[in-house]
């Protein structure tokens, strides 16, 4: 008979609840889905959007052949500006929000007034297609453009003339962006696949610093601060280090296609501490998806998808905007949502009854761990214990010390004969020497010149301080110019007027060792007695 088989019992557990498929939204991705997203459409491909400084920040798009101002708050449009005839490319405004600078493709920069919306500028120095202008962040004089000249051009907008043009690039400038903390540094991106740093006080073609994206580059721009900067190219965005010397900190690829645009924007306007951290890259795509990227992460925090091909993004000022430009002409512009706890804290704001808090006027000291401590401007008051690196003062050259400089050795000469100060004339000679170019520059000098010369060897050469080096100064002119001395009546009258010094300070001479020698006896016999 068989054994029965044991039968081998299990416990059971209790059955776990299944994961939801879509995971748990983030705070973050709470508030850029806050962004209630209204349609601007009936226009033509948007390939820049920029906003108003000033308050109430309106945004401008570009699009066609003209450009389009709407206000951020009803996102309805207030004007348009017609006054192109050919595709706009950029537009920018300036820092105080009354003017707009937009360019098109026929290569023309036009400065117009917002509120008018009549051309008060027209720059015209670019012969390909303009893709880039700017106002500097700092500056209301100036313009920066690039275009497919390969030329980046620094604008004097009210003499309508370029100052300075760039030739560092190899092939189309199609961005750009300029320091938030220095007005006369700018970035510049190619389609060279790399990125330049200017700085308009070095005044030449050689850029400061230069980073090499990888691939055409798009779009770039300065993070707050101005330490760092961002370049969106291909299907990548790479944060650079400048202060690092241009060093790469991340590259992002989480789009599929070309990267078009970046923009900055802030999580709220907090004034906390930490809000330096609350900064975002937004970036748009070919492939219709908006990321937002955390550069103190270094990860992707949101992406939102849109039903068409991305070229322009920007981010408003009071954190309450964002506009997103597509290549069918449709703008996706997204207000902000207001809580009910914001409305209400704004209705009690409103109540002249309400009462204040009183404020902590006790102003907080800041101390090396915070950020802005290294941010600290010249006013800040030196605290005990700090050492003070005193700045010394700039010195005043002398025209012929500039000349010298840059070894403009003739015109040094004449500059500091010129001048009749015989010291100055004398250490310049000294330096010639030092250089071996004193009697090159002697027999350079045309006949006008070269009076001044002997008219300065006439009353100096017999000057005891003076006569070592001038009396063998004006025996070597002698013999190199010799030639000019007989055709000229005035150098001959210089030569004897010299002539005439030299036998005088002879004859002063022997009638000093005469007296020397009737003298030098009697002090002799003095000393014995």
């Amino acid at each position: 008979m068989a054994e029965p088989q044991k039968r081998t019992t299990f416990s059971v557990k209790p059955k776990l609840k299944p994961k939801a498929r879509t995971p748990k939204q983030t705070p973050e991705s709470k508030y850029w889905s806050s962004f209630k997203t209204q349609q601007i459409p009936k226009l033509i491909s948007v390939p820049s959007l920029t906003f108003s400084p000033t308050s109430p920040h309106s945004f401008a798009a570009a699009h066609s052949a003209s450009v389009s101002i709407f206000t951020s708050e009803t996102l309805s449009l207030s004007s348009t500006i017609s006054s192109f005839k050919d595709s706009v490319t950029s537009a920018s405004f300036r820092n105080d929000g009354r003017l707009i600078a937009a360019a098109d493709i026929s290569g023309l920069i036009q400065v117009i007034d917002v509120k008018s919306r009549s051309t008060l500028r027209r720059l015209r120095s670019h012969t390909r297609p303009v893709r880039y202008v700017q106002y500097p962040v700092l500056d209301k004089l100036h313009l920066i453009s690039g275009g497919d000249d390969a030329l980046v051009k620094y604008w004097d907008v009210a003499e309508e003339k370029s100052i300075l043009q760039l030739q560092g690039h190899k092939d189309y400038v199609r961005c750009g962006d300029s320091s938030p903390v220095n007005g006369e540094m700018f970035v510049t991106g190619s389609y060279d696949h790399t990125v330049k740093l200017w700085d308009i006080r070095v005044g030449d073609s050689k850029p400061a610093m230069q980073v090499n994206h990888g691939s055409p580059v798009e779009d770039v721009i300065f993070l707050p601060g101005g330490g760092m900067i961002a370049t969106a190219g291909g299907d990548s965005v790479k944060f650079w280090d400048l202060i690092g010397g241009g060093k790469l900190l991340h590259s992002m690829e989480s789009h599929n296609k070309t990267v078009t645009s970046i923009c900055v924007g802030q999580i709220g306007k907090e004034s906390r501490e930490d809000s330096w951290n609350q900064y975002r890259v937004l970036s748009v795509g070919l492939d219709g998806y908006m990321k937002v990227f955390d550069y103190t992460e270094m990860k992707v925090t949101h992406s939102m998808r849109f039903p068409a091909p991305l070229l322009s993004v920007a981010f408003s000022p009071d954190c309450s905007t964002r506009v997103v430009g597509t290549s069918n002409g449709v703008i996706y512009a997204g207000k902000r949502k207001e809580k009910e706890k914001e409305k209400n804290v704004e209705s009690e704001s409103s109540l002249f009854w309400r009462i204040r808090p009183v404020e902590n006027t006790q102003r907080k000291v800041l101390t090396p761990s915070h950020f802005r401590y290294f941010y600290r401007g010249q006013g800040e008051k030196p605290s005990e214990g700090d050492y003070l690196v005193m700045k010394p003062k700039k010195v005043k050259l002398a025209e012929h010390d500039k000349l010298l400089n840059k070894f403009r050795h003739g015109e040094a000469l004449v500059s500091v004969l010129e001048s009749k100060n015989p010291g100055n004339v004398l250490a310049v000679m000294e330096e010639l020497v030092a250089r071996k170019k004193l009697l090159r520059c002697v027999s350079d000098l045309d006949v006008e010149k070269l009076e001044l010369l002997m008219a300065f060897l006439h009353k100096y050469c017999t000057v005891p301080r003076y006569s070592s080096l001038l009396m063998g100064l004006a025996k070597k002119v002698l013999e190199i110019r010799a030639d000019d001395i007989r055709g000229s009546e005035a150098l001959r009258s210089h030569i004897r007027n010299l002539k005439r010094s030299v036998e005088e300070e002879i004859k002063v001479q022997q009638s000093m060792q005469e007296i020397q020698g009737v003298i030098s006896p009697l002090l002799k016999i003095a000393g014995r007695r």
